[in-house]
């Protein structure tokens, strides 16, 4: 499937910074007086295609920046191609953004293993590759990798959070986890015993599954059988929730903890069964769509009245699509921040000196900051424990550095 829109991107209110009145203009290929070129790869196909919504939602969002008057008059000419989730194809997709569709910048591409393919090539190219769809640690590296920057919470952050409150609450837990065999899982994975420290001693038994496996039934099966009372679920949203299902079928309780990306009421809870689900765990720093806590919030309102009016057919209980919808509003307060000077080089500059950004849908006390030396925009998470209808936070705001 491949999503080709031409959207007109501007919001007066996120305006920072603009160059002064009859400042020279400053293009890099992908750039016009009348256009802004980018690309994206997602899984519209594929073992996670559930992510797919994402690329969809920033489609509506910007579709709604459309209507609104674009930025200084510029479309954004957003091309979003589909990689199935297979970094050769994410490689080869994004190899045709760069070389023949010629894009200014690679926006939001999901997953780690197809991210992993094409950093080097778009750091080699001097292609922005930016707020990268994964958490991997990877992303954070701006003196070997000065053109990639992710996004949401890392994944160590969010592990070490975990290890955290596993220390303070259970020091005497025995850990089981299962866990992606790619790069994406091994982050989760390497995190929590760092994370544990000392005591990773605590997990007891770790099992991997491809993304190519029909199910993970066997892998629970095995980890159960260790006796452990505490279960990690690091996999993306088909595996998780059936991971939560066969946990419960098979009479296995322990405290069960489910990685954020994995935690969306819609694509994950609801398919492995609300009743199945209650009492997980996870992190959050997104304001959950299924929580009525936020139902005369202003932010939660005007972004229900946008699905509903741009992205009719989206699920209002997928978290994802409030993903979508507020990395979507990042990248326009980047674009506004660099006002007539839409060089690649200047993209970077100004993804690196977010401050204090506060996106509408994302959780109070949570900000967006980075700098020259800080590609890791959001850094803050909540706890969060599903009890069968809703995900209930807990604790402060917390970081997991």
């Amino acid at each position: 499937m491949n999503l080709r829109s031409t959207l007109v991107v501007g919001f007066a209110t996120l305006l920072l910074t603009a160059l002064p009145a009859g400042a020279q203009k400053k293009y890099d290929v992908g750039a016009t007086d009348t256009e802004i070129k980018i690309g994206q790869t997602m899984p519209y196909s594929g073992p996670a295609s559930a992510y797919g919504t994402i690329g969809r939602a920033e489609v509506a969002y910007f579709q709604m920046i459309n209507d609104q008057g674009g930025i200084n008059g510029r479309k954004i000419n957003l091309i979003s191609l589909d990689d199935g989730y297979s970094p050769p194809k994410a490689v080869e997709q994004t190899r045709r953004l760069v070389e023949q569709d010629q894009v200014l910048a690679i926006f939001q591409s999901l997953g780690t293993p197809s991210n992993t393919a094409i950093q080097r090539y778009l750091n080699a190219q001097k292609v922005p590759q930016l707020l990268v769809a994964t958490g991997a640690t990877k992303w954070g590296d701006p003196k070997n990798f000065p053109w990639t920057m992710g996004w949401q919470p890392s994944y160590h952050h969010e592990s070490v959070i975990y290890a955290k409150y596993i220390l303070q609450n259970k020091p005497q837990a025995k850990i089981a986890v299962l866990y992606q065999n790619d790069d994406y899982g091994k982050d989760y994975l390497n995190s929590l015993r760092a994370g544990l420290g000392a005591s990773s001693k605590l997990i007891v038994k770790e099992s991997s599954y491809e993304v190519t496996d029909p199910s993970v039934d066997s892998q629970i099966v095995t980890l159960q059988s260790t006796g452990a009372d505490t279960f990690f679920i690091f996999a993306t949203p088909k595996f998780a929730a059936q991971a939560i299902r066969k946990t419960f079928d098979i009479g296995w309780r322990p405290l069960q903890f489910v990685n954020n990306v994995s935690a969306s009421v819609g694509s994950v809870l609801q398919p492995a069964g609300l009743d199945k689900s209650e009492g997980l765990i996870s992190a959050a720093y997104l304001k959950d769509p299924t929580d009525p806590q936020w139902s005369k919030d202003k932010g939660f309102k005007d972004w229900v009245d946008w699905m509903k009016k741009y992205y009719p057919q989206g699920d209002l209980s997928d978290i994802f699509n409030v993903f979508g919808y507020t990395v979507a509003q990042t990248m326009v307060q980047v674009l506004q921040q660099c006002g007539d000077d839409l060089t690649r080089e200047n993209i970077m500059r100004q993804a690196a000196n977010l401050k204090s950004f506060e996106a509408p849908m994302l959780l109070p006390g949570v900000k967006i900051n980075t700098s020259a030396t800080d590609f890791y925009p959001i850094e803050q998470m909540q706890m969060a424990r599903f009890d069968g209808k809703r995900w209930v936070l807990f604790g402060e705001v917390l970081t997991g550095r």
